[in-house]
Parts: structure tokens; sequence; C-alpha cells
């Protein structure tokens, strides 16, 4: 289980996994030292779908 935390408008994760073999292939496609950004855009935009709330 991963360690979230909100503080002042930012999300902060430790110690998450993620089991997707497909996304795992994609990401290492590309060097290493991109893996931090690519994965924080990622999450980024999957975030924006829980822009309706947790009422929607």
């Amino acid at each position: 289980m991963a360690d979230i935390k909100v503080d002042d408008g930012i999300i902060h994760i430790t110690a998450l996994s993620i089991q997707d073999p497909k996304s795992a292939k994609v990401l290492e496609e590309y060097p290493e030292a991109r893996w931090t950004e690519i994965t924080r855009r990622a999450l980024k935009i999957g975030l924006g779908y829980l822009k309706g709330g947790a009422d929607s």
C-alpha cells in the first residue's frame, strides 16, 4: 500500500508500485533519467479524471 499525503495542494506518494507490464515496457524505451518526469506527467493526466469530485 502506498503512503499518500496531501500538503498545501501537493500530492506526495511514497512507495507506489504499479503492476502494468505494457506501460513498463514503453517507459523502458526512454532514458532512465526521464522516467520520473514521464511518470509524473502520466499520473497528472490520470488525476485529471478526479476533477469531477468524489460525488460524481
